[in-house]
């Protein structure tokens, strides 16, 4: 009979909860943003930086040890989502042999919201040293403008 992990159970119970907040527009309670295990942060995955110049939105996601084949990133008006999933190590490594086990494994999904649109055909990715790096040009609507004021003569 194969066990189940309730504690990650709960994880994407609570995810799934986040996620309908966040899709309804609305803020994320701080209840729902504790780890279920005393001592342990809750924290999304992958940690990212997420920043932007005149031209593009960039995002810059930590996530080592992942397959970039396994990657799936899809952009939606203004709002990219990371999906995935960070392989277990070696099959060789019984899970009865680990002393201690700290580094996650699993699928992952995550959503971020965008500060402004982008245009999703002429993005780019690049993963190298376990950074996912994305370039979102920002929509042609999205750009700032300079509007020169004429002087009307009287």
């Amino acid at each position: 009979m194969a066990q189940g992990n309730p504690w990650q159970d709960l994880a994407g119970l609570r995810q799934g909860i986040d996620r309908a907040f966040e899709q309804a527009g609305l803020p994320v309670p701080p209840l729902f943003r504790t780890a279920f295990l005393p001592g342990r942060a809750a924290r999304e995955y992958p940690l990212v930086n997420l920043y932007e110049d005149q031209e593009s939105v960039y995002i810059e996601a930590l996530a080592p040890g992942l397959e970039p084949a396994s990657l799936n990133i899809s952009v939606v008006r203004n709002t990219v989502t990371l999906a995935g999933e960070k392989p277990r190590v070696s099959g060789a490594v019984q899970p009865e042999a680990f002393h201690r086990e700290e580094r996650a494994a699993g699928k992952f999904v995550r959503s971020l919201e965008l500060p402004s649109e982008v245009e999703a055909d002429k993005a780019k990715a690049e993963y190298q040293h376990g950074l996912l790096l994305l370039t979102l040009p920002k929509a042609q609507s999205a750009k700032a403008r300079q509007i020169n004021v004429q002087v009307a003569e009287s």
